[in-house]
Parts: structure tokens; C-alpha cells; sequence
């Protein structure tokens, strides 16, 4: 079968961008290049040059990419000319070899937002598209609010896209700009376009969440004939966000019709890429990574109820629609007081602890989860701790040092800018073989900003370790997480840690205690003790 070529677009860098609460830096949108860049995408929007400095300062240093580094703007104004328009001309002042335009499509925004008639809007399309071809680059329109235009006002919409195209532009994207348009709707919609004459191997789509849909409503659009897909890594974007790009890209990968169908420039061994690539996106942003995202979540191929883990044992395949690894993801055991032998008995052995069934450390391990949960324990989302547990019952867990005792202090004082501040510090006092050690830690950071109590105990038990101080240098907090259970005078406090190092392995510890301090103590000790052993630490 002939399979027809999708092109990937990604706009993280630009769309991305205008999510709540996150800000690049130029470094970072370097660094996120160049990881867009190894995965294979066509395009990397990079930004609109002239909108802000650090837009504008990542193109003067864009890496140098085997995609089309693309930068973005806006068609020109009414009552000037193209080769006037300064903001035209900062977008074309970045040098790309491709410039993505956007303009309006939709009658109502032209009249409403712009304040113009719909001639003259089409007239600013078509020659800000004509200018960018004279000047050799390739030109991308965006068709905003397209979907709800057309709906509209079809034939005006559709002058609009046919303004672009005749001037020259390689690609006419469609924006469902406001998310509201559902996935039957745009391809019957993107099919009627291409009845219009706009050619399929010209069109794109560019899809908003705001019904949950983005990634479905890419789809239809590709069903229907678009050849090129807009979106951003881990969807994010305005509002709801984006069409997500790690959801679609092994999507089309791996799925037929998709996979059969179309090629794409992304080599299928880069996918075992992609679960880093979302996570390291997540890190820069300080985000923590959403557990149910599909393919790179770490959620996403963990089975917690026994008769799915028993059926996952015997082939994975009767759970799990992809083998994990093809994702760069893992398969998780969750252990919980709903498990059984089959589930305990597999991740035990994904832990490296080959156990037969029957062996009587099963039950204890099963007894001690069931009671510890009783307690607040969780240890389907604390795998890590699990697995320190079972090592214990199983007689396999080193030892490697010992916490004789700690303590912190929290204070409240005024600074040298007589604002009051409050200031946290630990003493951690440990034993390894016949020595002792002891180390001090506050918790104000580089800034001088106070980061809490726990922070201060994390940085004074990992000050020094001695002869395993190699070993936990990368550790390193990335996401903290408390909930009271229980209730009134008997509630208890229940921390879950997951911690990171420089491979970009993420493990979770949960501690558990009347007292919050107690329990960020627990789960930061497994979190440590943990990483000795999966390092292969000699014991003391």
C-alpha cells in the first residue's frame, strides 16, 4: 500500500508557551529544540520574534536544526504596506527559513476584533503571504477561528484560505482556535475544504483541549485529508492547551489506521525517547509529570487490581494495548491491600527478586502491605518504598547506615531588610560502621528564600554519607506531596516523595506518621536508601 507523508509541526516553544505559569528562559528553549530536533519533528515553531526579548534572543542563537526552525507573526495591518509593516518585518528579521502567519477567517473577529471590512482583511492575507515568498521563505497561514468562521460564513472563510494559497503559501492551517469544534465536525468540515479546492497535501490542523478532544479532532482532520499536524509536547497551551504531540506522534506511529497509512519523519526507535523527552519538559517547567497522560505517564501501563496483574503474567498484551518500552515507558505492579500473589509475585521480580510462589515471605510481605495501609500507607503510587519493604521481609536489604537522631527548628525572625522571615534548620547525626557523622543544613536557598523543613532535613542527610556520598550527589526532590487521613484528634500524616536522579530515573517513597516532619523523614530515608541499593552500594 502507497502511504501518504504527515508532516509534525510543533509549536511548544511559541503556543506552548502561553500556558499559565510557564515562562522559557533562551537556554531552556534551546535545550527543548534540540530534544524536539532528535525526535524527528518537520517543524519547530521557535516563537514570534520582536514580541518579547527572549523570543527574540533565542532566534539570534536558534540551534541549528535538521527541522524547519519556523517563526511565527501576524499578517500585516490595514493602511500599510507589507514591506512597511514593522512587526512583518521583525518576524521576517529572524532569518527562518519558514514564517507561520496567522490571520482571521472568521467575519465576526474581522468587523469585530480587527475593526476592518472582510475585503480588506483578505487583501492584508494575500499580500503578507506574497511578501514572505518574495523574500524565498517558505510561508505558513494560520487560519484563525477558522472552524467557527466556516460554520459562519463559509464562502467568506473560504476566501480567506484561497487568498493564502494563490499568493503562494505552502501551507493553510486550520484553527479550531477556541476548542469548541468536536473531532465528527472538523473532518467532515476539513473534507468540504478540500471539495473546495484546497488542495490535502497543503492543509494542516491546529486543535485547542477546551472539550477534550484536541488529539481526536487531529485525527479526523488527517482522516480527512490534512497532511500536516500542529501541537505541543505534553498539550500544553492556552486555556485547555494543545493538540498533544505525545499522544499523537506514537499514535500515528503505532496505530493502524495511522501506522499503514502515513509516514512520518519520526523513526519508530525514537519513540523510546519520547517518556524522557515528556518528563524533561516537565523538570524545566518545575511541573510535576501527569500520571494518566497516555504512553508516557507513569500511570499508564501500571495494573493495580490481581486478576489484571495474574492476566499480565501470563501475556502482557491482555492489559496493555503497546509493549511499554517501545515508549521508553515501564510496566507497573502497584502494590495495594487489593493485591494478590500474582501481582506481588511480579514486581518482586521487575524489583530483581526472584521469589516462587508459595514461599512463605509472600504472606508476611501481603500482611504487612494490608496492615500498613490500615496504618496510611499507600504503596501502589510508592513503589520504591514496596520494595524496600519485601527486601526486609525477604532478608535482602542491606545495611547501610544508621540515623541515631535529627532534629530541626524553625524560626521566625526579622532580616537585615527588617521584613520577617522564617528560617529552618536540621541536624542529622548518622552511624555508618564505627563512625559517627553529623551534619547541619538550613533550608534558605540561593535566592534566600526559606524552602521549609523538610527541605533543610533533606539537604542535611545527604551532606554527608561517607563512603556513599558518590552515590546520592544526583538525588534530587522533584515533587512532595501530603494528605492527612483519618480525621479529628486520631488524623495522621501521609508524605509521598518522588525523587529523581541524573539518568532521569524517578522513583516514589511515602512515609506516615502523627507528625509531618516524622513522615517527610521516613520517606526521604527510603528515598536514599533506596537509590543504594538499586546502585549497587557495598553494605557497612
Amino acid at each position: 500500500m502507497t502511504t501518504s507523508r504527515l508532516y509534525i509541526y510543533d509549536t511548544t516553544l511559541r503556543d506552548g508557551q502561553q500556558t499559565q505559569g510557564v515562562q522559557f528562559s533562551t537556554a531552556e528553549k534551546q535545550t527543548i529544540a534540540n530534544l524536539l530536533d532528535k525526535l524527528g519533528v518537520d517543524y519547530i515553531e521557535g516563537g514570534w520574534p520582536g514580541a518579547n526579548p527572549t523570543d527574540s534572543a533565542f532566534f539570534d542563537a536558534a540551534p541549528k536544526t535538521r527541522a524547519t526552525m519556523t517563526a511565527f507573526g501576524m499578517t500585516k495591518r490595514a493602511g500599510r504596506s507589507a514591506e512597511n509593516d514593522e512587526v512583518l518585518a521583525g518576524v521576517l528579521n529572524a532569518g527562518t527559513e519558514a514564517v507561520c502567519l496567522v490571520g482571521k477567517t472568521h467575519d465576526f473577529h474581522v468587523e469585530t476584533a480587527l475593526g476592518i471590512t472582510l475585503p480588506e482583511n483578505v487583501d492584508n492575507i494575500a499580500k503578507s503571504v506574497a511578501h514572505l515568498v518574495a523574500q524565498g521563505r517558505e510561508a505558513l497561514f494560520d487560519a484563525e477561528h477558522f472552524f467557527d468562521g466556516y460554520k459562519a460564513n463559509p464562502p467568506y472563510a473560504l476566501d480567506c484560505l484561497r487568498a493564502a494559497l494563490d499568493t503562494g503559501a505552502r501551507w493553510i492551517v486550520l484553527c479550531d482556535t477556541n476548542g469548541g469544534t468536536l473531532p465528527a465536525e472538523i473532518g467532515r468540515i476539513t473534507g468540504e475544504v478540500i471539495a473546495a479546492g484546497i488542495p490535502g497535501e497543503r492543509l494542516g490542523i491546529h486543535t485547542h483541549n477546551d472539550t477534550e478532544t484536541a488529539v481526536a479532532g487531529s485525527l479526523a482532520a488527517v482522516e480527512a485529508g490534512a497532511r500536516q499536524i500542529q501541537g505541543t509536547l505534553n498539550g500544553l497551551g492556552e486555556r485547555c492547551g494543545n493538540a498533544n504531540l505525545t499522544t499523537l506522534i506514537p499514535t500515528l506511529l503505532l496505530k493502524d489506521p495511522y501506522a499503514s497509512r502515513y509516514e512520518t519523519g519520526i523513526p519508530l526507535d525514537a519513540l523510546t525517547g519520547l517518556t524522557k523527552i515528556s518528563r524533561t519538559l516537565d523538570d524545566i517547567l518545575n511541573r510535576v509529570p501527569m500520571r494518566q497522560a497516555p504512553y508516557v505517564g507513569s500511570s499508564a501501563f501500571a495494573h493495580k487490581a490481581g486478576l489484571h496483574a495474574s492476566a499480565i503474567l501470563k501475556d502482557p498484551t491482555t492489559y496493555e494495548h503497546i509493549d511499554p518500552a517501545t515508549v521508553g515507558n515501564a510496566r507497573i505492579i502497584p502494590m495495594s491491600n487489593q493485591a494478590g500473589q500474582s501481582n506481588l509475585i511480579r514486581r518482586l521480580a521487575e524489583a530483581g527478586l526472584t521469589v516462587e510462589k508459595g514461599h512463605p515471605a509472600l504472606g508476611t510481605i501481603l500482611e504487612e502491605i494490608k496492615a500498613r495501609e490500615a496504618e496510611g500507607y499507600s504503596y501502589d503510587t510508592a513503589q520504591a518504598s514496596f520494595e524496600l519493604l519485601a527486601r526486609r521481609a525477604l532478608g535482602q536489604l542491606p545495611s547501610f547506615f544508621e540515623v541515631k537522631r535529627y532534629k530541626v527548628t524553625v524560626e521566625r525572625r526579622k532580616n537585615k531588610y527588617n521584613r520577617m522571615v522564617s528560617l529552618s534548620e536540621a541536624v542529622v547525626v548518622v552511624k555508618i560502621g564505627d563512625s559517627k557523622m553529623l551534619s547541619v543544613s538550613e533550608s534558605m536557598d540561593e535566592t534566600g528564600a526559606d524552602r521549609g523543613p523538610v527541605n533543610a532535613l533533606s539537604k542535611a542527610l545527604a551532606k554527608d554519607l561517607g563512603p556513599y556520598q558518590s552515590y546520592i550527589d544526583d538525588i534530587k526532590l522533584v515533587d512532595f506531596k501530603v494528605r492527612i487521613t483519618q480525621g479529628g484528634t486520631e488524623a495522621v500524616t501521609r508524605v509521598i516523595i518522588d525523587s529523581q536522579d541524573s539518568t532521569g530515573r524517578r522513583w516514589s517513597t511515602v512515609g506516615v506518621s502523627p507528625n509531618i516532619v516524622d513522615a517527610s523523614f521516613e520517606a526521604l530515608l527510603d528515598a536514599v536508601t533506596w537509590k543504594l541499593v538499586r546502585d549497587g552500594a557495598p553494605a557497612a
